[in-house]
C-alpha cells in the first residue's frame, strides 16, 4: 500500500514523504490516526499545499522548543529519596518522577520526552537530556539527595 504520511513517524519517514507499507499496517494503524493518507493522485494534489503549511508549523515548533530548551538549561529540580549506605537509593528516580518536579516549577514537560537510559539510582547531580523536537534537545541538571 502507497501513503503518504501526514505527520512524522518515527522509523518511517517525515511529513509528506510517500512511502511503501503492509497493507496492515496503512489500514489499521496509519489511517484511523490520521498520521496518513492514500496516495491518489487528488490527495498528492492536496498534499503540496499541505506540505507548506506543514513545514511553517514545523519551522514554529523548532524555534518554540529551542526557546524551550534554553529555559531548561536554567532548571534544575532537587528530589529527595531514603538511600541507604554509599549513597544507593532504595528505590529509583524515574522519568515520572522527573516530569512531576519539573511541574511543580511550571514547566510541562512529557514523560517520554525525557531520555533516560536507565533509572538514576545513586545520590548525585545527573544531566538528563529532554528530546523537544526531533531536532532538538535540551538538558537538565537533576539532583538527587538524601531524605
Amino acid at each position: 500500500m502507497k501513503v503518504i504520511l501526514r505527520e512524522d513517524v518515527s522509523k518511517l519517514g517525515k511529513s509528506g514523504d510517500a512511502v511503501v507499507v503492509a497493507d496492515g499496517f496503512g489500514r489499521n494503524y496509519l489511517l484511523p490516526r490520521g498520521l496518513a493518507v492514500q496516495a491518489s493522485t487528488k490527495n498528492v494534489k492536496v498534499l503540496e499545499h499541505q506540505k507548506k503549511l506543514i513545514q511553517t508549523r514545523q519551522a514554529k515548533l523548532r524555534v518554540e522548543s529551542q526557546d524551550l530548551s534554553k529555559r531548561l538549561e536554567a532548571v534544575s529540580c532537587t528530589i529527595a529519596r531514603k538511600a541507604g549506605e554509599e549513597d544507593k537509593l532504595y528505590g529509583s528516580v524515574t522519568s515520572r518522577d522527573i516530569a512531576d518536579a519539573l511541574k511543580e516549577q511550571g514547566v510541562v514537560v512529557d514523560r517520554r520526552r525525557i531520555l533516560l537510559e536507565e533509572p538514576i539510582k545513586q545520590l548525585g547531580m545527573v544531566s538528563v537530556p529532554i528530546q523537544l523536537h526531533p531536532e532538538v534537545t535540551g538538558t537538565i541538571k537533576v539532583w538527587v539527595v538524601k531524605q
